[in-house]
């Protein structure tokens, strides 16, 4: 759904951006597969460094009504600047398509390491979801909403730092938003009883995301049922998860974060972000050397050189497609995305 109006968000752009054209990189494979396109992975003719581009077909972006999601999520990469958010460094349009060059995260997805792993001990889920939190309270500062956390949206850079990718839900929010979005498994239950909701919807989702990682599966998680039961056990809450033996203190904040009231719910009460930080779970956790990565991750990622992407699925590559990229043609959409800039000629 594409119900939200067009942006217009009272945001610094935090970021200077490059100016930038297809023509100054070499593609070298895609890392993932999408609705609207490919992202790739790139090394740039100037700088020999490597970066991923996401490259989403305009035609597909309109037909599906996803233009000011696709708007949104360009306003708010450059508007954030965050050692464990994902940086975007230019975006540009050719005739088909919009392109963003963004971060190269070379450790693949947590989801991967989850499903390796089956399940996170309780100090590495710890490590990952105060991460999450300090990014969640950032963004919550700049009046953003993210709407997507989920284990395949939080990425692990080479030293074994999270970087949180895909902004496409998220959203300036200063009040109050009501599009239904997100992953359904992660959807507070005020988004699916189409209310109006705010930010404590991702703290809700950070309640959804320590459980998997401490358990393997989200808490309602029910294989094969349809969204319709999900929904149902999401709307009665927590009484009916069943629960692992998990830490005492892990338990407490989930608990406090799946409140079902958004009005007493962790993150969204008087001290905000502070009661988060200041849960017993995290007692140990020294906040200012967490944020500047001064505290040594729990899992290195085995990477071999820049440009190593072997954490990331292989691909079928569409060369087809990728021939097409940057071919001049009619485009009946460019306008459609002022903020992407046109380099479409001299490719």
């Amino acid at each position: 759904m594409d119900v939200d109006a067009p942006p217009i968000i009272p945001l610094e752009i935090r970021r200077p951006t490059g100016t930038y054209r297809l023509s100054d990189f070499d593609i070298h494979r895609t890392l993932g597969t999408g609705s609207f396109g490919r992202v790739h992975l790139v090394r740039s003719k100037h700088n020999l460094r490597f970066y991923a581009i996401k490259v989403l077909s305009k035609e597909k972006i309109v037909r599906m009504k996803q233009v000011s999601h696709t708007r949104n999520e360009q306003m708010m990469l450059q508007a954030v600047q965050h050692p464990f958010i994902i940086n975007l460094w230019g975006t540009f349009q050719d005739s088909t398509n919009l392109y963003m060059v963004m971060d190269f995260v070379p450790g693949g997805e947590l989801f991967t390491l989850l499903r390796r792993s089956n399940r996170f001990p309780d100090p590495v889920a710890k490590f990952y979801a105060a991460e999450v939190a300090l990014a969640l309270n950032y963004l919550h500062n700049l009046d953003i909403i993210y709407r997507d956390l989920k284990p395949e949206n939080i990425l692990l850079n080479f030293d074994g730092h999270i970087k949180i990718a895909d902004f496409g839900f998220a959203k300036y929010c200063n009040n109050t938003a009501w599009t239904l979005c997100g992953t359904p498994d992660y959807l507070a239950p005020e988004i699916i009883g189409n209310a109006r909701y705010n930010k404590s919807v991702d703290w809700y989702a950070l309640g959804v995301l320590i459980y998997e990682m401490l358990s393997g599966l989200p808490p309602f998680h029910e294989p094969d049922a349809s969204p319709v039961v999900l929904y149902e056990k999401i709307a009665q809450g927590p009484t009916c998860i069943r629960w692992p033996a998990f830490n005492t203190n892990a338990t407490d904040l989930i608990l406090k974060f799946m409140e079902r009231d958004p009005s007493k719910r962790y993150g969204n009460l008087r001290h905000g972000a502070g009661d988060v930080f200041a849960h017993p779970w995290f007692r140990e956790v020294d906040w200012e050397r967490l944020k500047n990565r001064e505290i040594t991750a729990p899992y290195l990622p085995r990477i071999s050189g820049a440009g190593d992407a072997s954490a990331f699925e292989k691909y079928p590559e569409d060369n087809i497609a990728t021939a097409a990229y940057g071919v001049s043609s009619a485009d009946e959409f460019g306008d459609m995305f002022p903020d992407f800039e046109y380099t479409s000629h001299g490719l």
